[in-house]
């Protein structure tokens, strides 16, 4: 009796799921605990076991790539000389076996297809992990020009990496003015395409005027929303109806903040360790928040409808930049950890966030989130509360300026500033608390080692 693939619930509210690609091709043997396909949910990209162990079966007509209700049977897990059932995706009859005499090898072949024959791939996608891909957009590697080494031609990221190390050298970058290419990224244009009119090879704005005929602006192309970013917008509309949001601004002096990073960085220059590496400013303000939660616990609550829940531990989330769109992965108990616990943990988050292989179960339960953009040179923003907690705390560039010190002896110094803004639900926080709350991140800031060493 064929055993069902079917598309799994990966969490409560989920209700559709999409298939990335098969991590095994059609007629691969399969042992229970194999990861046989990625699913993409509103949360990330995970990787589904077999339940089952026998040979694979995936229907010509499985869709990759297109959203799949929950349920639906997606392949067959067969016993070994089992012929593969009449079904078709989509149908509503139950699956039937094929006539049994059709032998098997017709249609399920019984040895994975050599390397490189056609890349391992299944309906015209081939088998990539999600970090080949990543790495093949950041190295510009066309993966139709791979050959991949993984199991059943899996595409891996060595792969990847040998195929570019092949690449011709990049052309030299054209150069321009940052208005001429914003300019050109605006209506479409290849830079490399203009030629210039200055014996120095800058392209000018009437250099792109010149080449560029009004009618040349690049066309829109529509495209369905995929699963995360229809999460995302669902969940900005539900803040936008619901939330009562204030934002407090401050300016703290992070001079020494700044100055124990640099110190951290040189100690364990000095004398590495395993698993150690320097923490960055966010780890940083991601300890101090979760101390400052702890010592102002009204802060540290969740509203779920009328209930609203206060609690003891900080569970911190981090917004995440992704190709996907944005993310938080949740770093738990911040309050309860160290500044290289915290530094090591957050950058396996954020990488498995970005590449995609983080589980569903660390991208929820937050009660507060830290978002840093001063890493795109902002001095300050409004950030949008993550439901449903209660605030949300955004982070702008460290900037050096002049600073009164002393008023009465006329005193300025060059510090570090550093803009906060703390965006709070009015439903759930007051004004002063909250107000009280960034006073005293700001406080830690101004003061890290009191936050190093609690």
């Amino acid at each position: 009796m064929p055993n069902e693939i079917v598309m799994p619930r990966l969490g409560w509210t989920m209700e559709v799921g999409t298939v990335v690609e098969w991590l095994k091709t059609n007629g691969d043997p399969v042992e229970a605990g194999d990861h046989i396909f990625s699913v993409e949910s509103d949360k990330a990209i995970t990787e589904v076991e077999a339940l089952d162990s026998g040979v694979l079966y995936i229907p010509e007509a499985t869709p990759i790539g297109v959203e799949v209700p929950v349920g639906a049977p997606l392949g067959f897990i067969l016993d070994p000389g089992e012929p593969p059932p009449a079904y078709t995706f989509g149908s509503t009859a139950a699956p039937q076996p094929q006539d049994l005499g059709s032998p098997v090898d017709d249609d399920i072949p019984t040895d994975p297809a050599p390397v490189g024959a056609s890349n391992g791939s299944h309906n015209g996608v081939m088998p990539v992990s999600p970090r080949a891909r990543r790495v093949a957009a950041e190295l510009g590697v066309d993966l139709d020009t791979v050959v991949g080494t993984g199991k059943g031609g899996r595409i891996r990221e060595q792969d990847v990496r040998a195929a570019a190390a092949t690449l011709p050298p990049p052309a030299p970058e054209p150069r321009a003015t940052p208005s001429v290419r914003k300019l050109a990224e605006e209506i479409g244009v290849d830079l490399r395409t203009v030629p210039s009119s200055r014996p120095s090879g800058r392209i000018t704005r009437a250099d792109l005027n010149r080449g560029v005929p009004a009618t040349s602006m690049a066309e829109g192309v529509s495209a369905p929303i995929g699963p995360i970013r229809r999460s995302i917008r669902d969940r900005m509309s539900e803040t936008a109806r619901t939330v009562a949001p204030v934002t407090l601004t401050t300016e703290a002096d992070a001079t020494d903040l700044w100055n124990v990073r640099e110190q951290l960085k040189r100690d364990l220059l000095r004398t590495p360790a395993p698993g150690l590496r320097p923490p960055s400013i966010t780890d940083l303000l991601v300890r101090i928040s979760a101390l400052a939660l702890v010592d102002q616990p009204e802060m540290n609550v969740r509203l779920d409808g009328d209930a609203m829940t206060q609690y003891d531990a900080a569970h911190i989330g981090i917004a995440v930049d992704t190709e996907r769109g944005l993310l938080a992965p949740v770093l738990r108990d911040a309050d309860r950890k160290s500044i290289h616990d915290i530094a090591a943990e957050s950058a396996e988050l954020i990488e498995k966030t970005r590449d995609g292989s983080i589980g569903g179960d660390r991208l929820k339960g937050s009660t507060f989130t830290v978002s840093n953009l001063g890493m795109f040179e902002i001095d300050a923003f409004t950030p949008i509360i993550n439901l449903p907690e209660a605030a949300i705390l955004g982070v702008g560039r460290i900037v050096p300026k002049p600073v009164v010190i002393d008023v009465e002896e006329e005193t300025i110094a060059i510090r570090r500033m550093l803009y906060l803004s703390l965006t709070f639900d009015h439903r759930v926080v007051d004004g002063a608390p909250a107000a009280r709350f960034l006073q005293r991140i700001k406080g830690m800031i101004e003061q890290p080692l009191v936050a190093l060493t609690r």
